[in-house]
């Protein structure tokens, strides 16, 4: 790689690491899987980064590795994970460890979906991408995205504690969700 696009590169990952790293995290639900979700992604990026630079979105294109490499991880393995549904029992009750609470009954709700129904919900609704957005990134159609949508939404609605979560201030859900966006880690 030539030294400009090797400078370019770096400089996209310097900017974009935390975000991509929280995008896998959501898609995982282990911090661990999530680095090297990232790490994986960027190393096939690199690889092919004249193209994946000359496009239009470069994190666009990176976000759909991301999703891609965590289809195969399940491929690969032939093994479904299961993620815990709680986080572990926490010792004090303070503003802070109420948020870790928040993120946990989401990220348990998150965790309860099928792959390609969180996939959809994370990109849809936490990454703010259209339907068609999303529906190219998978490989599927805007109606199977909608749908996907549509009963992931169902699902998570029916999850124990998630209403109580949403229910909550706006200013409790924008900061036990990290973002300042008020449709972010919620259901719209």
């Amino acid at each position: 790689m030539q030294a400009e696009q090797e400078a370019q590169f770096q400089e996209f990952v310097r900017a974009r690491w935390s975000r991509l790293v929280r995008t896998a995290y959501l898609l995982t639900g282990d911090v661990h899987h999530a680095e090297d979700l990232t790490q994986t992604a960027l190393a096939k990026a690199y690889r092919s980064w004249r193209r994946v630079s000359r496009s239009d979105s470069p994190e666009a294109y990176v976000r759909r590795m991301l999703v891609s490499c965590n289809s195969d991880r399940f491929r690969k393995r032939r093994v479904r994970e299961s993620l815990t549904a709680a986080p572990p029992e926490t010792a004090g009750r303070d503003e802070a460890v109420s948020r870790v609470d928040e993120r946990g009954v989401l990220l348990g709700a998150l965790a309860g979906l099928p792959p390609k129904q969180r996939a959809v919900i994370v990109m849809r609704y936490w990454e703010d991408l259209s339907e068609a957005e999303v529906a190219e990134m998978l490989g599927c159609s805007p109606g199977t995205v909608k749908s996907q949508a549509s009963k992931g939404l169902a699902k998570l609605r029916t999850y124990p504690g998630l209403a109580q979560v949403m229910d909550r201030p706006e200013q409790s859900r924008t900061s036990s969700a990290g973002t300042s966006s008020a449709g972010q880690g919620g259901t719209r």
